[in-house]
């Protein structure tokens, strides 16, 4: 099981206690003070790869189980505990389980508290403190990776403040990350990691004056010294400063999105870095459908070695296409470009998305084509559907092409 803190000990020690406490507790229906936590989700995941690696098929089941005090003088906590286990033969490489002849479907078995904080909250701001779920803005440089299995969380505490209704400062000090490879640091290697250990702070603050505005500036400053970037780097790689300003509105059908950021060596870390992050999105919606375009760019850096802009806490899945090919940047940095769109149909959400890769300094990589549709099912809303599909074409050696396919169940209580 994966290692607790101390200041997740406090926090689920708290937890347990508060429920203890009153009488009032012990009352668990809509109107009682104690909230209860459970979600099943039942995936089939195919992996078809164009190497020599045999295609995987994984079927797993994530059950998360907990408690939740509802607030009482703005007190409230938080415990859930996930379990993960394969269903049938384990025809896939979880990066755990040792069967490195199959393509990876990163979902290892295993049980561990997924999240467990206790937080106080009042009219213009709050604390957190325990393992808790993070996702900061479009979750492109932080976020609890909630596609996989195993989702990601964090130990340490979170500190917010709102003096007004348009601006909001946030404040996020990291013991521990607890990563989608957990909770067995079993055949992991430096890049794969259950765990990422240190003492990092990031600081995240958003001013929304108008629907058409909003402004983020953030600074997160990563210290992972037992970490690297890829197997063989050298540890402390993934050590870094990143500093960068987001704006994004809306201005009746149309949107836009635009990012800058650089990034830096910190903490040790053994090599000099110097990358940057741009991204320029536009949107329209018209009726029930929203279309999407914009190139999203991670530069590359200089020297031997990866040195390229690294997004470590992100949620990956979300950006770069569904096939999960481009997890760590390429050392010759990526830019992507892309176009989509979502849109209600026959009760759900159907998405399709295509992409366009090249490096920063280099040959085109290729290009991907995505395609879902979701839908909570007609005799429960608490079931949900999901289908998906993801095809990429390689352009260049250092990839392959690769399909994917996914078919998920998941019930929420």
């Amino acid at each position: 099981m994966r290692t607790v803190s101390s200041v997740c000990r406090a926090a689920l020690a708290a937890s347990i206690l508060a429920s203890l406490a009153s009488p009032a507790f012990a009352d668990t229906g809509s109107d009682g003070w104690i909230k209860p936590v459970f979600d099943a989700r039942y995936r089939f995941e195919h992996v078809d790869p164009d190497n020599a690696l045999h295609d995987a098929d994984a079927n797993t089941l994530r059950t998360r189980l907990g408690l939740e005090t509802r607030p009482l003088a703005g007190w409230s906590a938080h415990v859930e505990i996930d379990n993960v286990s394969h269903l049938g033969a384990e025809d896939f490489n979880s990066t755990r389980n040792g069967n490195t002849n199959y393509a990876v479907v990163a979902d290892p078995d295993g049980t561990a508290f997924n999240q467990a904080w206790l937080k106080w909250a009042g009219k213009h701001g709050g604390a957190t403190a325990g393992r808790q779920r993070v996702n900061f803005d479009n979750q492109r440089f932080v976020g609890g990776s909630a596609w996989r299995q195993n989702e990601q969380t964090f130990d340490g505490v979170q500190l917010q403040f709102s003096p007004f209704d348009t601006l909001t400062a946030t404040y996020l000090w990291i013991d521990q990350v607890n990563t989608v490879f957990g909770p067995s640091d079993g055949r992991a290697n430096r890049s794969n990691l259950a765990t990422l250990e240190g003492d990092s702070h990031l600081l995240n603050v958003q001013y929304r004056p108008s629907k058409a505005l909003s402004l983020t500036a953030y600074q997160y400053r990563l210290d992972f010294d037992n970490a690297a970037v890829t197997p063989t780097a050298p540890l402390g790689t993934l050590s870094t400063v990143t500093t960068g300003l987001r704006a994004q509105g809306a201005v009746r059908a149309f949107s836009y999105a635009a990012e800058y950021a650089r990034q830096t060596d910190h903490a040790g870390n053994p090599w000099d870095l110097d990358s940057r992050y741009a991204l320029l999105e536009l949107g329209w919606k018209a009726g029930p459908v929203q279309f999407k375009a914009g190139e999203e760019r991670l530069g590359a850096g200089s020297g031997t070695g990866n040195r390229a802009f690294q997004t470590p806490l992100a949620t990956k899945h979300a950006f770069q296409g569904w096939a999960d090919l481009f997890l760590t940047t390429p050392a010759d940095g990526i830019r992507d470009r892309y176009a989509g769109l979502s849109s209600a149909l026959f009760g759900g959400t159907v998405q399709a998305w295509v992409h366009d890769f090249d490096g920063d300094r280099g040959p085109s990589l290729g290009r991907e084509v995505d395609l879902s549709y979701q839908r909570p099912l007609p005799w429960s809303k608490k079931f949900t559907g999901l289908v998906k599909l993801a095809s990429y074409h390689a352009d260049d050696a250092r990839t392959v092409d690769t399909d994917k396919a996914w078919l998920q169940l998941q019930y929420t209580y």
